[in-house]
């Protein structure tokens, strides 16, 4: 098993052999650093996916992941491997195989995950940009409980070829950042120019979701962020909720993700002798268990509630929402309170997995110190514009 590097006070990067990595010194990226997420392939390295016997395969990456590519072409400058979840299933920032990644944000609680190193990499100062993938929640998680900005992008926008598929109707690629005119530069290379779109937006709230806060402290911390959108974007109205109780998305969510995964990682996982962590195992076979009649009647419920939120959303709406329940959870939690924790961010996280619509998570709140995030969640190919309108909210809290 690859170590981490002992010179990394955050436990975020691998201790790989460093090898060269082709891309540019110029470009509109150049002179910014950049963090890989070991679930995206490098020219040269190995993808260790968070666990020991896939890096023990020794398999070395003949060509980078073209969205990695992206980032070289425009110049950023490669710095290492990042530490993720193992098989990227989860959404804590625990992996058993390794030293756990510090939250230079609230050293006491958990980075989040599954894009743990690159989270804390980030929000550490050890580099400017860092990769992740979100399936379920693993950059919007992790953005929130560092501090940092941080995109799910519309399903199927960006590349994920070089990439180690988890649920592929859910996977997305996005990155973090600390600062959002450099989120904004990203955006343009990973993006490009977005077409001309509606020149107002109309900011909704779902009040069902906005309930879903931990309790008073969030709620309170969560209206001050409010309130701060709405001083600098206009008011936000609260709007009829597309006709899907949040159980029946949160389950529809479980289902297919866990479907996916045990489909894409089953047969590897049942190798003999697979060096696995329970949970992690766990979370897997419950794909198993669902059936073909299931993934059947899921799916529709998906299409129909893609379609319902869709037409809500129109060509002009933004959903503001918080990112998840509360601040980071303590590093010490119990298995019990963790899992208590991913039950309740599931349901607020699964409306953009779902849809396959973008939603980028801001640092604008905190609760006992530790920071708290807010999200726009926007129409399809509406993510330059979601990054736009949260660079001017941030700039409006003197947060950019």
């Amino acid at each position: 098993m690859t170590p981490l590097k002992t010179r990394d006070r955050l436990n975020a990067f691998l201790d790989y052999p460093e090898t060269p990595v082709e891309g540019q010194t110029d470009g509109p990226l150049a002179g910014l650093t950049l963090g890989v997420k070991d679930i995206f392939d490098v020219k040269g390295y190995v993808s260790g996916w968070g666990n020991p016997d896939k890096f023990e395969e020794g398999l070395v990456a003949t060509a980078t992941a073209p969205a990695v590519q992206a980032l070289l072409d425009a110049g950023a400058r490669f710095i290492g491997k990042t530490q993720t979840e193992e098989l990227a299933f989860s959404m804590i920032g625990q992996n058993v195989h390794f030293p756990h990644p510090v939250n230079p944000a609230a050293p006491d609680r958990v980075t989040g995950g599954s894009s743990s190193g690159s989270a804390a990499a980030v929000a550490g100062g050890l580099v400017d940009i860092g990769t992740g993938s979100d399936t379920g929640g693993s950059v919007r998680a992790p953005a929130s409980f560092c501090g940092l900005i941080g995109l799910r992008t519309t399903h199927g926008l960006i590349s994920l070829e070089g990439t180690m598929a988890l649920a592929p109707s859910f996977d997305t690629f996005g990155w973090f950042a600390r600062d959002a005119r450099m989120y904004e530069q990203v955006g343009a290379v990973m993006l490009g120019e977005e077409k001309a779109g509606p020149a107002r937006r109309r900011l909704i709230s779902l009040p069902a979701l906005d309930e879903l806060v931990a309790g008073p402290a969030e709620a309170t911390a969560y209206g001050r962020m409010r309130r701060v959108v709405e001083n600098t974007l206009g008011p936000v109205h609260a709007a009829k909720a597309p006709p899907f109780g949040i159980d029946e998305l949160y389950w529809a969510t479980r289902k297919l993700q866990a479907h996916e995964a045990w489909t894409a990682r089953g047969e590897w996982l049942e190798m003999k002798g697979r060096r696995v962590g329970q949970a992690i195992y766990d979370r897997f076979a419950f794909g198993r268990t669902v059936t073909a009649d299931e993934v059947h009647q899921e799916t529709r419920r998906r299409d129909a509630f893609r379609d319902a939120f869709g037409d809500l959303l129109g060509d002009d709406g933004v959903l503001v929402l918080p990112t998840v329940p509360c601040a980071a959870p303590r590093a010490d939690s119990t298995p019990e309170q963790f899992g208590a924790f991913r039950e309740r961010a599931i349901r607020l996280l699964c409306w953009s997995g779902l849809s396959g619509f973008p939603q980028i998570s801001l640092p604008l709140g905190s609760v006992d110190g530790a920071p708290f995030g807010l999200s726009l969640l926007g129409p399809a190919g509406s993510d330059m514009a979601l990054i736009r309108l949260g660079r001017t909210v941030l700039e409006a809290a003197g947060k950019a």
